[in-house]
């Protein structure tokens, strides 16, 4: 027993593990595994003063002694070797007999073959050192090697890649599947269009935006441009199949293609070994692509961005054509089908579907479009040649909501565009429910003033109202032409107007009303009105005139609202607001926002400023009206920043391209004086014993 125990200490004392992993494949080196073993056992003699001991090769019949390791054979016999047998003091000969063999020990090896040896080992080291090294800044192209990259559920959600990645969003146990369809970068955001097998995407408080290095500059750990984090500007559904996330613009050195992943996230240096994920990355300009389809019959509506056309003109619609991605295109290899444009104006470009969708226009549904545009030939170009414009365009049918407690369509509906108007909302849709509006559609154009929140408490006191994210900035007239398209199917008639914009109905003189067939103005005043060319052939829009007011001597906004307020105004009228039949548009869809293009056959009417005029709240307190030039949500009128047609009737008298008020602001545009509209709110909406107006009172 303490034989052998003296016998397994002696071996752990002298046992020698050697691992070697082949690196054949990967350095293509050409050393022998013999050999280098030949020289790690002389190093071994050297290092402990054994110089004739030779490692003994063993078959793979069974060795006494345990103390071997199995190698990998590069050997070119027949018969690998499995096993090594190196000798240690406990498999020696006695000692008197190594004793005698001292006397014939060889002389200690040469400086130079020490030298050699030591050489070998380095270079061995040294050769395995670069080839970790390659896996850092060189990729590996072998198609025998496979690397397994193991992603965390947390880990960044890439676009247009067939993995997908679970984020948590609401606080619950259910995680959406979700991935980055497409990327466009706007002047002061990135919208990012995401698709998701849920429709639970609430808020923005489960996510976070990640920007990694720019893809043009080579990472330096040393300069610290590695990848960032902000919140999330808003998270909201778009369409049936996809909601958006807004991002703000990327830092400096940070690429614009920006990922998403849930907020609290670790995020790994993007710009560290692998870059950015190489999936696709494409950002789009809001300059050039189209970005909203809608089907319409057998044909679909496309509004795209970057044509350039002309102002409230039909352009040649040869010149463009539809084409068509199915709906795994971008595997497929883009666009497979296209037709003809049929009509092309401004933004708005209709073609017809492909012969194989029209006998089931619903097969459209979810397919991406865009347009083609005939190149002007030149000495290099084919004939004909066209390019596509870069699309995030979805065919959508609109669904019309379910009509509360009525059979057929509503009588009168409103469209509107709005960007941060949460505080005017209540005011302008209770007033024009009781003048006989029955639905509005507000199209809420990345608002982030709480306008959501208004909405469904004015839904919640039983107000028809629907948001519909409209993201596209400076796109007010093709909106116009989309809500057109959505109301049609609920709508007889529908008025485009802003919410700075009321109707008003003066109370007539004894002689007018005799000769006016409408009654006293009171409510469902508007509806009736309307109501009364439903029946008409020929009339297709009314036109209102607009009264523009002004500050009235306030410096603070009014807490009864505009209508009660602001009561000074300029004396000549401007422009004009209109109400049209959705059913009798022109194909094109063309308009000015202040009205549109009917079809043949259709006219306009305009009323009497006696009849009914529209109060224009334009020239608000200074702290409201200063917003106006952030931007101005219509295409072809330039924002108030720059000094282009600053004579334009949509700018201020007198104002510049920044926003600086003006000395005695509150006294401007005063030229008479108009309580028609006040005294009407408050002898038909006050409470009859508080005296306080619906909207302010607080909701249900």
């Amino acid at each position: 027993m303490v034989e052998n125990k003296r016998h397994k200490e002696k071996l752990t004392q002298n046992k020698v593990l050697v691992t070697f992993v082949s690196t054949r494949d990967k350095l293509n080196q050409t050393l022998s595994l013999t050999t280098f073993l030949q020289s790690l056992a002389d190093t071994n003699r050297i290092t402990r003063g054994v110089t004739n001991l030779n490692p003994t090769a063993v078959r793979t019949q069974h060795h006494p002694h345990k103390n071997h390791t199995q190698f990998p054979s590069t050997s070119t016999d027949p018969t690998p070797i499995t096993h090594l047998f190196l000798p240690t003091k406990a498999t020696m000969d006695p000692p008197e007999q190594r004793r005698k063999r001292k006397r014939f020990v060889r002389p200690p090896y040469s400086p130079k073959h020490l030298l050699s040896v030591r050489s070998l080992t380095s270079s061995f080291f040294f050769l395995t050192f670069l080839y970790f090294l390659s896996f850092r800044f060189f990729p590996i192209n072998s198609s025998t090697f496979h690397p397994i990259l193991v992603v965390s559920s947390l880990s960044l959600l890439s676009s247009s890649s067939s993995r997908s990645v679970q984020n948590h969003f609401n606080g619950d146990d259910l995680l959406s599947s979700l991935r980055i369809e497409d990327r466009v970068l706007f002047p002061d955001h990135v919208l990012l269009l995401v698709s998701s097998t849920k429709r639970n995407i609430k808020n923005s408080e489960g996510m976070e935006c990640v920007y990694g290095r720019n893809l043009f500059k080579r990472y330096d750990s040393s300069d610290g441009v590695a990848a960032v984090k902000h919140s999330v500007l808003s998270v909201d559904e778009y369409d049936g199949f996809r909601f958006i996330a807004r991002c703000p613009v990327p830092p400096a050195n940070h690429s614009a293609a920006v990922n998403l992943q849930r907020r609290g996230g670790s995020v790994a240096e993007l710009g560290g070994d692998y870059g950015l994920l190489k999936s696709n990355q494409t950002v789009y300009s809001w300059e050039n692509v189209a970005y909203a389809a809608v089907l319409d019959g057998k044909t679909v509506v496309v509004f795209v961005k970057g044509l350039n056309l002309r102002q409230e003109r039909k352009s040649d619609p040869t010149q463009y054509s539809c084409h068509f991605g199915l709906r795994n295109w971008e595997r497929d290899g883009g666009f497979a089908l296209a037709t003809r444009a049929i009509t092309a104006a401004q933004e708005v470009v209709r073609c017809s579907l492909p012969r194989s969708m029209r006998k089931n226009p619903i097969k459209a549904e979810g397919i991406r479009v865009t347009i083609g545009v005939t190149v002007t030939p030149h000495v290099h170009a084919r004939a004909h040649e066209q390019v596509l414009v870069p699309s995030v365009a979805k065919i959508w049918k609109h669904k019309p909501e379910k009509q509360r407690n009525r059979k057929g369509k509503y009588e009168l509906c409103v469209c509107t565009m709005v960007w941060n108007q949460a505080s005017s909302l209540r005011e302008w849709i209770m007033y024009h429910a009781w003048l006989g509006v029955e639905r509005w559609f507000i199209y809420d154009n990345n608002s982030d003033d709480g306008i959501k929140d208004v909405i469904e408490e004015l839904e919640l006191e039983d107000y028809n109202v629907t948001r519909h994210l409209w993201p596209w900035i400076k796109t007010q007239e093709a909106g116009f032409s989309h809500c057109a398209l959505r109301a049609r199917d609920e709508c007889n008639w529908v008025s485009f107007m802003d919410v700075d914009e009321f109707f008003y109905f003066p109370f007539p003189t004894p002689r007018l009303q005799r000769k006016r067939k409408l009654g006293f103005p009171g409510q469902n005043s508007l509806r009736n009105l309307v109501a009364n060319f439903s029946s008409s052939t020929r009339v297709a829009e009314i036109r209102t005139g607009c009264h523009s007011f002004a500050p009235s001597g306030l410096n603070s906004p009014p807490s009864q609202g505009v209508t009660v307020g602001y009561t000074c105004r300029l004396q000549s009228p401007e422009r004009h607001k209109s109400i049209v039949r959705p059913d009798a548009l022109d194909i094109t869809l063309l308009n000015v926002v202040h009205h549109f293009h009917l079809s043949k056959g259709f006219k306009y009417l305009n009323l009497p400023h006696s009849i009914a005029v529209i109060n224009h709240y334009k020239y608000q307190v200074w702290e409201v009206f200063r917003a106006k030039f952030f931007r101005r949500v219509a295409t072809y009128v330039v924002d108030w920043q720059e000094s282009q047609n600053e004579g334009s009737r949509d700018r201020a008298p007198g104002l510049g391209t920044e926003a600086i008020e003006p000395p005695n602001w509150r006294l401007q545009f005063c030229e008479i004086w108009d309580t028609g509209l006040r005294d009407f709110v408050l002898a038909n909406l006050a409470d009859p014993e508080s005296g306080s107006l619906p909207w302010e009172r607080s909701p249900l």
